[in-house]
């Protein structure tokens, strides 16, 4: 499965951090990381959905590894 990236430096940062921050904290909740992502990167709106809904699909993914 393939997931279309928006354009933009900040997302992909932002992107970056939150997978950053999962690895090292992964009780801390995706959709908390997104929200603090949206402010530390200066997020837009459509950026800040497509984060949401990216972090919210992959949460089933990486749990299936148990």
């Amino acid at each position: 499965m393939t997931t279309v990236m928006p354009e933009g430096e900040a997302i992909r940062r932002a992107v970056k951090w939150i997978s950053a921050s999962l690895e090292e904290h992964p009780d801390k909740a995706a959709q908390s990381l997104v929200q603090e992502a949206v402010l530390r990167f200066d997020l837009s709106p459509k950026e800040t959905e497509f984060l949401m809904e990216f972090y919210k699909k992959a949460k089933p993914d990486a749990s299936s590894d148990a």
